[in-house]
């Protein structure tokens, strides 16, 4: 079974830390980009980080630039996005994707995209 599955959401404080992860089921990750997304309550869905494939380079939206870190673990067939100092307007459902490609690095837009993960919360909230 193909499939994407996000860990590591939680209820975390302002200027707290998360880790969440994204590990695929039948197929290798590092054949393929990847992005995390996020969708805040009565919002769109928009990209936050996303990692090259044999380029190694990886990307992030201005809003969350020095505060998340995306990186992939392939022995584990999983990517991670590190977030620090969380800010409540980080609240969301996070997303991760795997594609063909980047079509935008500074929105993280990816094309071709081969599946979708299910979500994990995050809420940063005092």
């Amino acid at each position: 079974q193909l499939r994407l599955v996000e860990s590591g959401g939680g209820l975390v404080q302002p200027g707290g830390s998360l880790r969440l992860s994204c590990a695929a089921s039948g197929f290798a990750l590092e054949n393929y980009v990847v992005g995390w997304f996020r969708q805040a309550p009565g919002k769109e869905r928009e990209g936050v980080s996303c990692a090259g494939m044999s380029d190694g380079m990886d990307y992030s939206v201005e809003s969350v630039k020095g505060r998340f870190t995306i990186s992939r673990d392939n022995a584990r067939n999983t990517v991670h996005l590190q977030m620090n100092g969380l800010k409540p307007e980080d609240t969301g459902v996070y997303y991760c994707a795997a594609a063909e490609r980047i079509l935008t690095h500074a929105t993280c837009l990816l094309g071709g995209v081969y599946r979708w993960g299910e979500g994990t919360q995050v809420t940063v909230s005092s």
